[in-house]
């Protein structure tokens, strides 16, 4: 009888996914009038591309250094500079840019730096300044990948080769290399996809026409021109490049090793002279790359905090909300389909992953041609936001629960069974303490993206329904550049709270 519960439930929530993604869908089709793209909209789909590419080769190209590094040094601290590496994926885009302007900006450090020697300033508006960010998003997460093709190698194959007197190189060519053949197309595929959807990044760095990416031309054909059919074309068009992307990065898989080896910790070897130079240099590069832009935020933020007006705060109230509404529809959601794909039924899998062919603006513009005819789009910006929240942050939940819930199922099915646990009793006593730790860092991850989200809200807020991304991007817009600041270390003290007591909370129930 659970089980057929659970069944029904799962079916019920793929449904309203795939309603979801097909409803907007379908009312982009129906607003669509031809195929033929003007040149601007050319030039839109032209620079996406090369953006993309450009970021996600060279988020790849920079991080393999810093990994190898990673795997074969051991230092204090080490553990904690892997675990910060998985910072910048909860950091709020728009903190993010605040910081590399205040770092690359025109009167940042890098920029006065550059002036004191006498060379010209560094522009970070434009490609530049978009790849820039991208690469600050995505180089940790490349490392954190391509560390993982390192840490799968058997030890027993550098102990074979350490015995056979290979050099680095050697380690390189026979060992390292046929690892990272698998590994880099992955890692690039993956983030090309994210770098295919950003829409924060190019709304605060793009240089005007010419550094227009298909998300910003639809966010600015509905909220500048309100032209419908251009936004319906050019959602239809980012949803293809999404779907398209979604579909040859499934098929790229991460390799499998070289075999099985007995499981004992062991890594490359760590050569002393200048490849260890190298080695420290490749990390500390890193960590300065992503430390400086956090430390400006913070000090430019500092001083304003005390002062932060009435609508700072009601921001962050809304912001808090949505995360919260969000964090609890999308953990709900991806805890019943896992639980359901335990069950060896592969539909739940495929129903939680499909929000990854579509983005925010693409299921935003859809749901503002649906409800535009019948409600004020600014009435209904919080609940739409919060529900494109959940389904987009469903695929990360559910591939964190999965592995745990068939394990689960494994071990504990029929023991629940044959003790005639119901539905209710198999989810208080087993479920739930079982899956606390992965339920409680899904909890957080998916609170602190919802918190920092910069997508949606911005097709239908009004004034009144800003969130705290929104109004960090305002000010910014408005060159209020300390209450920016202000607000965005504000913006990032609540995401990783958020974060930190979720997460905290699921490892205390675990343990209890």
């Amino acid at each position: 009888m659970a089980d057929r519960a659970l069944t029904l439930a799962a079916a019920g929530l793929a449904g309203a996914v795939l309603l979801l993604l097909l409803a907007p869908l379908g009312a982009l089709g129906l607003t669509f009038q031809g195929v033929a793209l003007s040149a601007p909209e050319l030039a839109a789909l032209r620079f996406t591309l090369l953006q993309a590419t450009l970021s996600a080769g060279l988020s790849v190209v920079l991080a393999v250094p810093v990994a190898r590094a990673l795997a074969r040094r051991r230092f204090f601290g080490r553990s904690a500079l892997i675990a910060t590496l998985g910072a910048p994926f909860i950091l709020p885009v728009i903190v993010a840019v605040l910081g590399l302007l205040a770092v690359f900006g025109r009167a940042g450090w890098v920029n006065d730096a550059l002036g004191h020697v006498g060379l010209s300033p560094f522009s970070i508006y434009g490609l530049q300044g978009v790849v820039l960010a991208h690469v600050f998003f995505n180089m940790p997460l490349a490392v954190r990948m391509i560390l993982h093709g390192w840490q799968a190698i058997p030890a027993e194959r550098f102990r074979l080769a350490a015995s056979l007197g290979f050099a680095p190189c050697a380690n390189l060519r026979h060992i390292e290399a046929p690892m990272l053949r698998e590994v880099l197309p992955g890692a690039a595929l993956v983030i090309f996809v994210i770098c295919l959807t950003s829409f924060a990044v190019a709304l605060t760095l793009g240089g005007g026409p010419r550094a227009t990416t298909v998300e910003l031309a639809i966010y600015q054909a509905l909220r500048f021109d309100f032209d419908l059919p251009t936004a319906a074309r050019l959602a239809l068009l980012q949803f293809a490049l999404c779907a398209a992307a979604f579909v040859v990065a499934a098929k790229v898989s991460l390799p499998s090793g070289f075999g099985a080896g007995q499981g004992r910790a062991g890594g490359p070897s760590a050569p002393k002279g200048w490849h260890k130079m190298v080695d420290i240099l490749a990390i500390a590069l890193a960590a300065m790359f992503l430390a400086l832009p956090l430390l400006a935020v913070a000090l430019n933020g500092l001083p304003g905090m005390a002062g932060l007006p009435v609508s700072v705060w009601a921001a962050a109230g809304r912001s808090l909300t949505i995360a919260l509404a969000s964090t609890a529809i999308s953990l709900a959601a991806a805890l019943v389909l896992a639980l359901a794909a335990a069950r060896g039924k592969g539909w739940p899998a495929l129903a939680a992953t499909l929000p990854l062919a579509a983005s925010s603006l693409v299921l935003g513009t859809g749901l503002f041609l649906i409800l535009q005819p019948y409600f004020r789009p600014a009435s209904l910006a919080l609940p739409v936001t919060m529900t494109i929240n959940a389904a987009l942050s469903l695929p990360f939940a559910f591939r964190i629960l999965a592995p745990e819930a068939r394990t689960l199922y494994a071990d504990y099915h029929r023991l629940g069974a044959s003790l005639g646990m119901g539905g209710w009793a198999w989810l208080r006593w087993v479920v739930l303490p079982r899956l606390a730790r992965v339920l409680g860092f899904s909890a957080g991850l998916v609170a602190a993206l919802s918190m920092g989200d910069l997508g949606v809200i911005a097709l239908f807020a009004g004034e009144g329904e800003a969130t705290l991304p929104l109004l960090v991007q305002r000010l910014m817009g408005a060159y209020r550049m300390e209450a920016a600041a202000s607000a965005a270390l504000l913006l990032v003290l609540l995401s990783f709270a958020l974060f930190w007591i979720f997460d905290h909370w699921g490892r205390r129930y675990a343990d209890t």
